[in-house]
């Protein structure tokens, strides 16, 4: 069966002719080294962030715990979200720094594949995990806590080419 174009004006590549969904062949497409890093933040109580530096959190080391989530959401971002090419990454990194100015934790992660597809989505993935992993072992003091500023703010390789957010 042949793929059927995006409905005339959308740009949409995964909308077919008659709007209904699928997944986009990209057999055609050249092998290149694609990366995208995305971030996200996690703001807090100063005291939150204080426990969270110190170790002191009862369900253990939030912030190894919350690298190593995003890492793993990288690697299944094909199984969560539909239409999403799965991809042999090669390298995903998640870094997370203190923000005393939040107060609150800034998320970054990295994602690289050498594919005919993009990693966006795996790179998105991987700041979300990262941050609702650590709301998850912050809320028993902190329920308040505010997820924000989820975004793509690089990619590179592809055919349509390199992209970067404004700051």
């Amino acid at each position: 069966m042949s793929e059927r174009p995006s409905p005339a004006g959308t740009g949409l590549t995964h909308i077919g002719a008659s709007g209904e969904a699928h997944m986009v062949d990209v057999g055609g497409k050249a092998e290149t080294v694609r990366e995208a890093v995305a971030e996200g933040s996690v703001r807090m109580q100063a005291e939150t962030l204080a426990m969270i530096l110190a170790g002191n959190a009862k369900k253990g080391d939030v912030l190894s715990t919350a690298r190593i989530a995003g890492i793993m959401a990288a690697k299944k971002a094909h199984e969560l979200i539909p239409l999403c090419h799965p991809l042999l990454l090669t390298k995903v990194s998640v870094d997370i720094e203190p923000d005393h100015d939040l107060p609150g934790l800034r998320v970054q992660a990295l994602a690289r594949v050498t594919g005919k597809t993009g990693v966006e989505m795996e790179a998105l993935t991987a700041a979300s995990v990262a941050c609702l992993t650590i709301y998850d072992m912050a809320k028993a003091v902190d329920r308040a806590m505010i997820i924000s500023d989820i975004r793509l703010t690089s990619k590179t390789g592809g055919k349509s080419g390199d992209y970067k957010a404004e700051a």
